[in-house]
């Protein structure tokens, strides 16, 4: 499950149809997609694309997109800082960025033109996500640097990043928190116990 993080709000959405509530007037659009006994997760490109077949068909003809394929990082990929340092600075694209996460986690930060604030969203297996053409965002994967995806796109080549030159993105942590922050930050919460006297 998704949690959307609004850090200068100080604010957590962990509830689905609020956070896909939040995120249509930014033109983005999320969902979950059933993963629940589908396929193995370590299963290849072709079966995992077959497995997906009618959502990825679906979204290919009310979208045009004419491919899919499935990326699959993991903490050993060669050159694995390099690769995401061309996704953790701002940036936009001149298609749309279309995911549906398979295995592990990463995190999405949103620069909304309209002024309001810069958001987060992370991302774990069976979360679907659409970020528009010319959104202005970056990307960076949680701590198991682990991330397995359906990609869609409507040019053969791919898209490449158009950096916006801003430099916000140094200001805003790549920290996934997943459904308890307390813990991922190294503080280890206890149940209370009442000492009767």
């Amino acid at each position: 499950m998704a949690y959307l993080r609004i850090p200068a709000a100080d604010r957590v959405i962990d509830d689905a149809d609020s956070i896909r509530s939040f995120l249509l007037p930014h033109g983005i659009h999320y969902d979950r997609w059933q993963v629940a006994g589908r396929i193995d997760r370590d299963a290849s490109q072709e079966e995992i694309l077959a497995a997906y077949a009618p959502e990825v068909e679906e979204l290919m003809q009310s979208g045009g997109y004419i491919t899919a394929d499935v990326v699959n990082v993991t903490p050993t990929a060669p050159n694995l800082q390099e690769m995401l340092n061309k996704f953790n600075q701002e940036h936009r694209h001149a298609e749309d960025e279309v995911r549906f996460i398979v295995k592990g986690h990463g995190i999405f930060f949103i620069h909304p033109e309209n002024g309001d604030p810069v958001f987060s969203i992370e991302l774990e297996e069976g979360d679907f996500i659409n970020v528009p053409a010319g959104t202005k965002h970056w990307f960076d994967l949680c701590a198991d640097r682990t991330i397995r995806a359906i990609r869609l796109f409507r040019e053969k080549a791919g898209w490449t990043p158009l950096y916006t030159g801003d430099a916000i993105a140094s200001g805003y942590q790549p920290l996934c928190f997943g459904p308890n922050p307390m813990a991922a930050k190294g503080i280890k919460i206890e149940q209370a116990v009442s000492i009767a006297a």
